[in-house]
């Protein structure tokens, strides 16, 4: 799955991968989190477009956002099917640019995180879904969640699910919607593959959304790992014996 990325590249850069018309600036972040505003590309009028949209897919049909829960993440295997996908992933696919990804990997007593990028260190396209919510009183919010597959093998040691990523000679197929069908794409909605993605362990930092630092994704030192152990649990104290018919206990 997908529940925190980073886009670290300059913002030239990102534009240069993804193509689209605009000229936007952005800082780079180290922490991306659901329910913030991401970058993500669409294509419309046949040219490629920067847009922001929070993340966290709210369908068209749903009356109170805040009674329904934020879907950041979409099973390939069910998108066709899910009333909440079955409509973007034919209309409204997009792509959300990123450098990496966070993984927390439970071991023992411990939930480690883990900083996962690209072998090669480019930035990469999560596949996109895309929704506009139009409230009562006629605001729109564009809306995404990032579409997931089962892992590969070296990458499922982390976590059975990964987020998908579009190779770079995908976008244009993944992003038109002018057929107003799916079947054309269903073959991309695959995780990575195996040798594609690497990773390290890093602070458990990252587990606050307010530290959105270059610090979060450098690997962890050994001296971080021995600060974040768990601290062994204190025995609970002994209860002292009951005292005698004079109501005072023995110390001893």
């Amino acid at each position: 799955m997908c529940g925190r990325f980073v886009i670290t590249s300059p913002p030239a850069a990102i534009r240069q991968v993804f193509g689209y018309a605009e000229q936007p600036n952005f800082p780079p972040r180290f922490n991306i989190a659901p329910t913030q505003p991401v970058p993500v590309v669409i294509l419309d009028q046949g040219a490629r477009h920067f847009r922001l949209m929070r993340w966290g897919l709210v369908p068209a049909w749903v009356k109170d956002p805040r009674k329904f829960s934020l879907l950041i993440n979409a099973r390939s295997e069910t998108v066709q099917d899910k009333p909440a996908f079955k409509n973007a992933i034919r209309r409204r696919r997009c792509l959300i640019p990123a450098d990496g990804y966070y993984e927390w990997h439970v071991s023992a007593d411990r939930k480690r995180p883990y900083f996962i990028y690209r072998r090669d260190r480019e930035p990469f396209g999560f596949a996109g879904l895309a929704e506009t919510w139009v409230g009562p009183n006629g605001e729109e919010v564009d809306t995404v969640a990032i579409a997931t597959a089962p892992a590969s093998p070296d990458l499922a040691v982390l976590h059975h699910r990964v987020p998908v990523t579009i190779a770079e000679d995908a976008f244009e197929q993944w992003l038109d919607c002018s057929s107003d069908s799916a079947e054309g794409v269903m073959a991309m909605l695959t995780g990575p593959e195996e040798g594609e993605f690497a990773w390290h362990e890093i602070s458990t930092r990252v587990n606050h959304v307010a530290n959105d630092d270059a610090q979060l994704v450098l690997p962890i030192s050994d001296e971080q790992r021995a600060a974040e152990a768990p601290k062994p649990k204190r025995a609970a104290a002994r209860k002292a014996p009951s005292g005698g018919d004079d109501g005072q206990g023995s110390l001893f």
